[in-house]
């Protein structure tokens, strides 16, 4: 019992000193865009620091500035790294992070945004840079940031490379198909071979019940496209909304044209296996 009372008093002085000092561990890489950022505390009571953006050709990413520690009186108390520089790429991760508050950036010696950030900035406005943000935020599943960027790029160039599948991409993963199925139309019209844009597409008109449109999106995909495991993905999504119907005629024709194109495949055998369970269930 006395090493649970000491272990339990020492989560509550962690707590508390969290409290005091404003750091809340809570917050994901990428909701630290441009900001200070605090790791958790070391076992030496140290906490490492650094500002954390985005660079247009590495993605977000996380430069060191130094360590601090908590004194007694509430004070940071910051060891800088002068003489190197330490940047990161990030990954997308369950690692947390607290926002330093403003009101601690003199005891740290640092200033609320940092001089050599306006070199990552000059293209801010451009679509280019606009989509490769919402390219980043997408892959770290907060589509609807994403959107924040992509929209205002798609009004001002919308068939800039990339924009088409990464707008209809977020809208697809917001649920808002509706609005995915007006950008891919437009989309394949201008540029009929880019197979991505059939996936979203059938993807986008099987979650808003057209399956009849999903087929024939489908079928288009299946005759231009070379890539079997995107086909086989196409086709499986299709199969399994018919499955859902417990339309066995149509589960069958697809389910046979997803087994097809992803026999050999090793990402997608797991498909295959799928597909029989649900034949089964629909032939109990």
């Amino acid at each position: 019992m006395k090493r649970i009372f000491i272990l339990f008093t020492l989560l509550l002085v962690a707590l508390n000193i969290n409290a005091q000092s404003g750091l809340n561990f809570n917050k994901r890489f990428v909701q630290c865009e441009d900001q200070w950022v605090a790791f958790k505390m070391s076992e030496d009571s140290t906490y490492q620091f650094g500002f954390i953006y985005i660079d247009e050709q590495a993605g977000l990413t996380y430069n060191m500035e130094g360590s601090f520690k908590i004194n007694s009186d509430d004070v940071f108390i910051p060891k800088k790294m002068d003489s190197i520089n330490v940047k990161m790429r990030l990954e997308p991760n369950r690692v947390k992070v607290a926002i330093i508050p403003e009101n601690r950036f003199k005891e740290l010696m640092i200033s609320e945004v940092p001089d050599w950030l306006k070199y990552y900035k000059e293209s801010k406005d451009t679509v280019g840079r606009m989509v490769k943000w919402g390219l980043l935020y997408n892959e770290w599943d907060e589509c609807e940031k994403a959107l924040s960027f992509l929209v205002k790029a798609y009004k001002i160039d919308p068939h800039h490379s990339g924009i088409e599948f990464e707008l209809a991409y977020a809208y697809n993963a917001l649920e808002q198909c509706d609005k995915a199925i007006i950008v891919l139309n437009k989309a394949i019209k201008n540029n009929p071979k880019e197979c991505l844009f059939y996936k979203e597409l059938s993807y986008a008109e099987c979650h808003t019940g057209k399956l009849d449109d999903a087929s024939k999106t489908s079928k288009k995909a299946i005759s231009i496209c070379s890539d079997k495991k995107l086909k086989a993905e196409i086709t499986y999504n299709l199969a399994y909304q018919y499955y859902l119907k417990k339309d066995k005629v149509n589960f069958d024709k697809w389910a046979k044209i997803a087994k097809k194109n992803a026999k050999g495949i090793e990402e997608v055998k797991l498909m295959i296996d799928n597909l029989d369970k649900m034949d089964k269930k629909l032939n109990e």
